[in-house]
C-alpha cells in the first residue's frame, strides 16, 4: 500500500496487557488482524496505546509488530512524539526503519515549549532528518499544556512538504475552519476526538479527511465505512453510521461524581480507561490500564455498558464483526454482569 493522503480512518490502537501488566503480544496480533478486515489503519504507541507508561523497548517492540502484519494490508502511523526532541528523533528513526508509512508526534508535554519552539525546536528537526516520511503534528492542549499554533502549522507545512496533515484533538471548529483556510485544500485535517468527527468532516470550511478513533478499537469497519462514506459525498450513509455510533463516542471520556469517606468527588477516567473496559466487557484482548491510570468504579463502568447496550439495541450490524471474528457471545457479554465487575 502506499500512503498518498491522509484520510479515512485511523485506529488509535490500544496496547494490551497481561493481568500482571506485561505486553500481552498473541492479544495485540489478534487486534491488528481485527483492525485489518475492518479496512482500518492503525496508529500504535500513541496516546490510547499508552505510550507513557510504555518504555522505549516495548514501545519499539509494538511497532515493529503492528507494521510486520500490516504490510501491504493495512497503514500504519506510528506514535513516536516525546517531550525530548531526541527522543522522539531517535523513536521516529526506528519506525521508519521497520517500515510505518507516517510518524504521529504529539506536541511537546509538561516543558512547555511556545508554538515557535515546537516548530523550529522539534517538528522540523524531525522533519529535515526524514523527509520521505509524513509528519503529523498532534495537537491536544488538554494534555500537553502548550499547542502548535496553526500560523506555525501552516509555516511548517510551507517549509516541509512531508508536514502535511495534522491531528486536531483542540475541539476548537473555529480553528479548524482557519486551520484549512491557511493551509489550503491538499493539507490533510484529522479529527482526534471522535464525537466531532461528523462536524468536521461534514463544515464546509473545515472538510477534514478522517479520524484517529478510539471507537474503533471496537468498530473499525464501521467507522471505515462512515470517513469513506463522508469523502465521497454520501452524507445519508455517513449520517446514519455517526448516529448510530454516537453512543460510543460519547463515552471515550466519562465523568462521574463518587464519594468516599464522606466526600462527594468529581472524578474524571480519561481514554484509554474507557475503552479498555468496553473491550474487556465484550472480551477482545485488552487488559488492564497500567498505573496511574486503574480500573473505573462501577458507576463509571455502568456507562461504558450501557452505551454499549443502547448501540446493541439499536444498531446491532455495526457489532456483529466483533461476535464473528471474536468468536464470542455478544448479547451475554452485554447483559451477564459477571464481565463487567
Amino acid at each position: 500500500m502506499t500512503l498518498e493522503r491522509l484520510e479515512g480512518c485511523w485506529t488509535a490502537f490500544v496496547t494490551p496487557f497481561t493481568e500482571k501488566g506485561e505486553l500481552d503480544l498473541e492479544g495485540l496480533r489478534k487486534n491488528v488482524t481485527f483492525q485489518i478486515e475492518g479496512k482500518a489503519n492503525i496508529v500504535p504507541t500513541g496516546t490510547t496505546g499508552e505510550s507513557p507508561t510504555v518504555d522505549w523497548k516495548e514501545h519499539n517492540q509494538i511497532i515493529e509488530e503492528v507494521v510486520r502484519l500490516a504490510k501491504g494490508k493495512s497503514l500504519v502511523m506510528a506514535g513516536t512524539g516525546s517531550n525530548s526532541t531526541q527522543e522522539a528523533l531517535r523513536g521516529s528513526k526506528h519506525a521508519v526503519e521497520v517500515g510505518a508509512e507516517a510518524v504521529l508526534l504529539v506536541d511537546c508535554y509538561y516543558n512547555g515549549p511556545s508554538s515557535l519552539e515546537l516548530r523550529t525546536e522539534y517538528y522540523e528537526v524531525v522533519a529535515k532528518e526524514l523527509p520521505q516520511t509524513f509528519i503529523i503534528p498532534y495537537v491536544i492542549p488538554g494534555r500537553t499544556g502548550t499547542q502548535l499554533e496553526v500560523e506555525d502549522l501552516a509555516i511548517l507545512h510551507r517549509r516541509y512538504n512531508n508536514v502535511r496533515a495534522v491531528k486536531e484533538a483542540t475541539g476548537d471548529l473555529e480553528r479548524m475552519a482557519k486551520t484549512r483556510r491557511l493551509l489550503g485544500n491538499d493539507f490533510d485535517i484529522l479529527s482526534g476526538d471522535d464525537d466531532v468527527t461528523f462536524a468536521m468532516m461534514t463544515r464546509d470550511d473545515i472538510k477534514a479527511q478522517g479520524v484517529v478513533s478510539v471507537i474503533s478499537n471496537v468498530v473499525p469497519g464501521a467507522l471505515a465505512e462512515m470517513t469513506a462514506a463522508l469523502n465521497r459525498g454520501d452524507m445519508a450513509r455517513g449520517e446514519e453510521l455517526a448516529e448510530a455510533l454516537d453512543p460510543l463516542f460519547k463515552i471515550v471520556t466519562v465523568k462521574t461524581v463518587e464519594e468516599y469517606e464522606g466526600f462527594q468527588v468529581p472524578c474524571k477516567f480519561r481514554n484509554p480507561s474507557a475503552i479498555k473496559t468496553l473491550m474487556r466487557g465484550l472480551g477482545m484482548p485488552a487488559g488492564p490500564c497500567r498505573p496511574p491510570l486503574g480500573r473505573m468504579t462501577p458507576k463509571a463502568t455502568a456507562v461504558v455498558r450501557e452505551a454499549i447496550r443502547t448501540v446493541y439495541e439499536k444498531s446491532k450490524e455495526v457489532l456483529t464483526p466483533i461476535q464473528d471474528f471474536y468468536k464470542i457471545d455478544l448479547e451475554e457479554r452485554i447483559y451477564q454482569d459477571e464481565h463487567w465487575v
